[in-house]
């Protein structure tokens, strides 16, 4: 077993899920948050991007592989590792760029930065730097999707490191209590900041998280997008048809440091390497279309248009209006 592949059940063991077509479309929207994430670390690295900035390199494949089986309506929210989700869910890359970079051009005005982005438009109801709080929020997102009484889903996403916060046990209970169609997704990258998840959590079988509340749990190899797919199906179908939560573990891993400022000493580089070589999910998607077919020109293609529209994302964000000084006060008080 290679590392993040331990005791992964393979979902879908007669063969993947996707079509030929699918599998093009997500080495198309795993490459770009591939792209987009390493221009956004070399924008921190000149400067351009200032506070916290959490890169989501090597997870492509859980984001991409869940939205695929969501329709419009079905709400997102995640923590404070979220450009992946927000390009996945449609938000432009020159929107989530300008934010970053802080331009008025940004999803939430050049005033939110890298962890708070939202956008109603695309259901993204943000990345939230208190670690565990978006759970609870993503109940609450489900529980008005109950009470409109339509059959629409909340996804809250969340990592290793927050699966033992209480206000993550009581969000499992009021799910459970009230059958609310919220699929909890831990994205287990093995290493919450610095400490490995086997020396912060008693329980190394997070997927099974939920079993006092009764709430069904599967843990999947979050690095193949298809069985990502196969598996997130189940849990939004068991959702959408009114059975309550669903608690999926991702087992992923990010090859960069919990955020630009780690350098991450706490791992060996033969350990991401390793990954890296065996294990990545764009490359594990290009070996599968290349035996489908695809030619390599074919792939190129793809690959060099995704590389003119992050530059243009990059060239957009830096060329954009700082935010007005008078727009400091606006959006914290609303007066009648």
């Amino acid at each position: 077993m290679t590392v993040g592949q331990k005791n992964v059940a393979r979902v879908g063991g007669n063969g993947p899920s996707l079509t030929r077509e699918q599998f093009i479309d997500a080495f198309h929207e795993m490459l770009l948050i591939r792209r987009f994430e390493e221009k956004a670390g070399q924008l921190y690295g000149m400067g351009l991007i200032g506070g916290f900035c959490h890169l989501y390199i090597g997870q492509e494949a859980v984001v991409v592989g869940i939205q695929m089986t969501l329709k419009d309506g079905d709400k997102l929210i995640t923590s404070y590792r979220d450009h992946g989700q927000m390009l996945a869910a449609g938000m432009t890359p020159r929107g989530v760029m300008a934010e970053l970079t802080g331009r008025a051009t940004g999803y939430s005005r050049g005033k939110g930065g890298s962890m708070h982005m939202f956008s109603r438009e695309k259901n993204f109801y943000g990345g939230h730097g208190i670690v565990g709080a978006q759970v609870a929020l993503g109940i609450g997102l489900a529980f008005a999707n109950k009470y409109r009484g339509t059959d629409e889903v909340s996804v809250a996403y969340f990592g290793d490191g927050a699966v033992n916060q209480g206000q993550v046990y009581e969000s499992f209970n009021l799910a459970a209590l009230h059958k609310l169609p919220c699929l909890f997704v831990i994205e287990n990258n093995l290493y919450g900041m610095g400490t490995s998840v086997e020396r912060a959590s008693a329980s190394h079988e997070l997927w099974r998280n939920g079993e006092p509340w009764g709430i069904p749990g599967r843990r999947v190899d979050g690095m193949d997008v298809a069985a990502v797919h196969e598996a997130a199906a189940e849990a939004v179908a068991h959702c959408r048809a009114g059975k309550g939560p669903y608690l999926l573990e991702m087992m992923t891993y990010r090859y960069r440091g919990h955020s630009m400022s780690d350098p991450a000493k706490y791992r060996k580089r033969e350990e991401v390497d390793e990954v890296r070589k065996t294990r990545d999910p764009i490359e594990h998607v290009r070996r599968i279309l290349m035996d489908a077919g695809v030619s390599e020109h074919d792939l190129r293609k793809i690959e060099d248009d995704i590389k003119a529209t992050v530059n243009d994302a990059a060239e957009f964000a830096q060329t954009s209006p700082e935010p007005d000084p008078a727009e400091l006060y606006t959006d914290v008080l609303l007066e009648a």
